[in-house]
Protein backbone atom coordinates (compact mmCIF):
# COMPACT_ATOMS: atom_id res chain seq x y z
CA UNK A 1 0.00 0.00 0.00
CA UNK A 2 1.37 3.39 -1.00
CA UNK A 3 1.77 5.71 1.96
CA UNK A 4 3.58 8.52 0.12
CA UNK A 5 3.50 9.86 -3.45
CA UNK A 6 5.77 12.71 -4.54
CA UNK A 7 4.67 13.98 -7.97
CA UNK A 8 6.67 16.44 -10.10
CA UNK A 9 7.96 18.44 -7.15
CA UNK A 10 10.03 21.60 -7.70
CA UNK A 11 11.37 23.82 -4.92
CA UNK A 12 12.70 27.28 -5.74
CA UNK A 13 14.07 29.64 -3.09
CA UNK A 14 14.32 33.39 -3.71
CA UNK A 15 13.05 35.32 -6.73
CA UNK A 16 14.25 36.19 -10.23
CA UNK A 17 18.04 36.79 -10.31
CA UNK A 18 18.46 35.51 -6.75
CA UNK A 19 16.46 32.33 -7.24
CA UNK A 20 17.95 28.91 -6.48
CA UNK A 21 16.25 25.72 -7.63
CA UNK A 22 16.75 23.23 -4.80
CA UNK A 23 14.62 20.44 -6.35
CA UNK A 24 13.68 19.79 -9.99
CA UNK A 25 10.77 17.59 -11.03
CA UNK A 26 11.19 14.98 -8.27
CA UNK A 27 8.74 12.04 -8.41
CA UNK A 28 8.67 8.76 -6.47
CA UNK A 29 6.34 6.70 -4.30
CA UNK A 30 6.86 4.76 -1.09
CA UNK A 31 4.99 1.74 0.23
CA UNK A 32 4.02 1.23 3.85
CA UNK A 33 6.80 -0.47 5.83
CA UNK A 34 9.65 0.51 3.48
CA UNK A 35 12.94 1.81 4.91
CA UNK A 36 14.36 4.27 2.37
CA UNK A 37 17.69 6.07 2.39
CA UNK A 38 18.04 9.47 0.70
CA UNK A 39 21.65 10.13 -0.25
CA UNK A 40 23.51 12.87 -2.09
CA UNK A 41 26.33 15.33 -1.66
CA UNK A 42 26.00 18.35 0.62
CA UNK A 43 23.61 20.88 -0.92
CA UNK A 44 22.07 18.32 -3.33
CA UNK A 45 18.55 18.89 -1.98
CA UNK A 46 18.05 15.86 0.26
CA UNK A 47 17.17 17.80 3.44
CA UNK A 48 14.90 20.10 1.37
CA UNK A 49 13.05 17.01 0.16
CA UNK A 50 12.66 15.69 3.71
CA UNK A 51 11.32 19.08 4.89
CA UNK A 52 8.77 19.13 2.05
CA UNK A 53 7.58 15.57 2.77
CA UNK A 54 7.35 16.51 6.45
CA UNK A 55 5.21 19.55 5.72
CA UNK A 56 7.84 21.88 7.21
CA UNK A 57 8.07 23.63 3.85
CA UNK A 58 5.81 23.92 0.77
CA UNK A 59 6.74 22.86 -2.79
CA UNK A 60 6.87 25.55 -5.49
CA UNK A 61 5.22 23.08 -7.87
CA UNK A 62 3.94 19.51 -7.67
CA UNK A 63 2.09 17.37 -5.15
CA UNK A 64 3.04 15.50 -1.99
CA UNK A 65 0.35 12.99 -1.05
CA UNK A 66 0.48 11.22 2.32
CA UNK A 67 -2.29 8.78 3.20
CA UNK A 68 -4.33 10.21 0.28
CA UNK A 69 -4.00 13.81 1.56
CA UNK A 70 -2.26 16.37 -0.67
CA UNK A 71 -0.42 18.16 2.13
CA UNK A 72 0.46 21.21 0.01
CA UNK A 73 -3.27 22.05 -0.20
CA UNK A 74 -3.90 21.90 3.57
CA UNK A 75 -4.35 25.13 5.52
CA UNK A 76 -1.64 25.86 8.07
CA UNK A 77 -3.67 24.69 11.09
CA UNK A 78 -4.85 21.54 9.26
CA UNK A 79 -1.27 20.82 8.23
CA UNK A 80 0.00 21.19 11.81
CA UNK A 81 -2.57 18.65 13.06
CA UNK A 82 -1.98 16.30 10.10
CA UNK A 83 1.79 16.44 10.62
CA UNK A 84 1.49 15.75 14.33
CA UNK A 85 -0.71 12.72 13.73
CA UNK A 86 1.04 11.21 10.70
CA UNK A 87 4.72 12.12 10.77
CA UNK A 88 7.44 11.50 13.34
CA UNK A 89 10.74 13.40 13.12
CA UNK A 90 14.20 12.30 14.27
CA UNK A 91 16.92 14.94 13.95
CA UNK A 92 20.69 14.79 14.24
CA UNK A 93 20.69 17.07 17.30
CA UNK A 94 17.90 15.12 19.11
CA UNK A 95 15.80 18.31 19.76
CA UNK A 96 14.69 17.12 23.21
CA UNK A 97 13.10 19.48 25.76
CA UNK A 98 15.76 19.94 28.48
CA UNK A 99 13.19 20.70 31.21
CA UNK A 100 11.23 17.48 30.66
CA UNK A 101 12.23 14.00 31.78
CA UNK A 102 12.49 11.08 29.33
CA UNK A 103 8.89 9.93 29.77
CA UNK A 104 7.43 13.41 29.30
CA UNK A 105 9.65 14.09 26.26
CA UNK A 106 8.34 10.91 24.61
CA UNK A 107 4.70 11.67 25.48
CA UNK A 108 4.99 15.28 24.24
CA UNK A 109 3.55 14.85 20.70
CA UNK A 110 0.53 13.04 22.16
CA UNK A 111 0.13 15.69 24.88
CA UNK A 112 0.04 18.39 22.19
CA UNK A 113 -2.65 16.50 20.32
CA UNK A 114 -5.72 17.16 22.46
CA UNK A 115 -7.74 14.75 20.31
CA UNK A 116 -5.60 11.81 21.39
CA UNK A 117 -5.63 9.94 24.66
CA UNK A 118 -2.11 9.09 25.89
CA UNK A 119 -1.60 5.35 25.55
CA UNK A 120 0.64 4.91 28.62
CA UNK A 121 1.00 1.16 28.03
CA UNK A 122 2.28 1.79 24.49
CA UNK A 123 4.79 4.40 25.71
CA UNK A 124 5.96 2.01 28.44
CA UNK A 125 6.43 -0.70 25.77
CA UNK A 126 8.38 1.72 23.56
CA UNK A 127 10.68 2.75 26.41
CA UNK A 128 11.28 -0.87 27.41
CA UNK A 129 11.92 -1.85 23.78
CA UNK A 130 14.48 0.96 23.47
CA UNK A 131 16.13 0.15 26.80
CA UNK A 132 15.01 3.45 28.38
CA UNK A 133 12.42 2.41 30.97
CA UNK A 134 14.93 2.66 33.85
CA UNK A 135 15.82 6.17 32.61
CA UNK A 136 12.23 7.42 32.31
CA UNK A 137 12.67 9.97 35.13
CA UNK A 138 16.09 11.19 33.94
CA UNK A 139 16.58 14.49 32.09
CA UNK A 140 18.29 14.80 28.69
CA UNK A 141 21.50 16.26 30.19
CA UNK A 142 21.87 13.08 32.29
CA UNK A 143 21.91 10.83 29.21
CA UNK A 144 24.56 9.82 26.68
CA UNK A 145 24.21 10.83 23.02
CA UNK A 146 22.98 7.37 22.08
CA UNK A 147 20.38 7.40 24.86
CA UNK A 148 19.18 10.86 23.79
CA UNK A 149 18.79 9.66 20.20
CA UNK A 150 16.78 6.67 21.43
CA UNK A 151 14.48 9.06 23.36
CA UNK A 152 14.07 11.06 20.14
CA UNK A 153 13.13 7.84 18.31
CA UNK A 154 10.61 6.88 20.99
CA UNK A 155 9.09 10.37 20.75
CA UNK A 156 8.84 9.99 16.94
CA UNK A 157 6.97 6.69 17.41
CA UNK A 158 4.70 7.87 20.24
CA UNK A 159 1.89 8.99 17.93
CA UNK A 160 2.08 5.78 15.83
CA UNK A 161 2.70 7.91 12.71
CA UNK A 162 2.41 6.82 9.08
CA UNK A 163 6.02 7.85 8.47
CA UNK A 164 9.21 8.62 10.31
CA UNK A 165 11.54 11.16 8.74
CA UNK A 166 15.10 10.92 10.02
CA UNK A 167 17.66 13.60 9.07
CA UNK A 168 21.19 12.25 9.63
CA UNK A 169 19.97 10.47 12.80
CA UNK A 170 23.40 8.93 13.46
CA UNK A 171 25.45 12.01 12.48
CA UNK A 172 26.58 12.76 16.05
CA UNK A 173 27.01 9.16 17.21
CA UNK A 174 30.05 6.88 17.42
CA UNK A 175 30.15 3.77 15.24
CA UNK A 176 28.92 1.35 17.93
CA UNK A 177 25.93 3.55 18.82
CA UNK A 178 25.25 4.12 15.10
CA UNK A 179 24.86 0.36 14.59
CA UNK A 180 22.56 0.21 17.63
CA UNK A 181 20.35 3.11 16.47
CA UNK A 182 20.11 1.69 12.93
CA UNK A 183 19.09 -1.67 14.42
CA UNK A 184 16.38 0.05 16.45
CA UNK A 185 15.08 1.97 13.41
CA UNK A 186 14.91 -1.28 11.45
CA UNK A 187 13.18 -3.21 14.21
CA UNK A 188 10.59 -0.45 14.72
CA UNK A 189 10.07 -0.41 10.94
CA UNK A 190 9.19 -4.13 11.10
CA UNK A 191 7.40 -4.26 14.46
CA UNK A 192 5.15 -1.23 13.93
CA UNK A 193 5.02 -1.45 10.10
CA UNK A 194 6.63 2.00 10.05
CA UNK A 195 7.70 3.71 6.87
CA UNK A 196 11.06 5.44 7.31
CA UNK A 197 12.78 7.99 5.09
CA UNK A 198 16.33 8.63 6.26
CA UNK A 199 18.71 11.26 4.92
CA UNK A 200 22.31 10.10 5.32
CA UNK A 201 25.71 10.76 3.79
CA UNK A 202 26.90 7.36 5.05
CA UNK A 203 26.89 5.01 2.05
CA UNK A 204 27.26 1.89 4.23
CA UNK A 205 24.12 2.79 6.21
CA UNK A 206 22.25 3.49 2.99
CA UNK A 207 23.17 0.05 1.61
CA UNK A 208 21.41 -1.61 4.55
CA UNK A 209 18.05 0.04 3.68
CA UNK A 210 15.35 -1.39 1.39
CA UNK A 211 15.85 1.27 -1.28
CA UNK A 212 18.20 4.17 -1.97
CA UNK A 213 17.11 7.45 -3.53
CA UNK A 214 20.08 9.38 -4.95
CA UNK A 215 19.70 13.14 -5.33
CA UNK A 216 22.21 15.24 -7.26
CA UNK A 217 21.77 18.96 -8.05
CA UNK A 218 18.12 18.76 -6.97
CA UNK A 219 17.27 15.88 -9.32
CA UNK A 220 16.44 12.29 -8.47
CA UNK A 221 18.74 9.85 -10.27
CA UNK A 222 17.25 6.63 -11.70
CA UNK A 223 17.07 3.94 -9.04
CA UNK A 224 19.34 0.94 -9.35
CA UNK A 225 17.58 -2.34 -8.70
CA UNK A 226 19.56 -4.11 -5.98
CA UNK A 227 20.26 -7.75 -6.80
CA UNK A 228 20.42 -10.34 -4.05
CA UNK A 229 23.91 -10.49 -2.60
CA UNK A 230 24.91 -6.99 -3.74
Amino acid sequence: MEVLQVKGVDKVYGTKDNSVQALKNVSFSVNQGEFIAIVGTSGSGKSTLLNLVGGLDVPTRGEIIIRKHNIASLKRKELTIFRRRNIGFVFQNYSLMPVLNVYDNVALPVTFDKGKHIDHAYIEDLLKELGLWEKRKSFPNELSGGQQQRVAMARALANKPAMILADEPTGNLDSRTTVEVMGLLKSSCKKYSQTILMVTHNEALAQSCDRILHIEDGMLLPEKVMKDGE
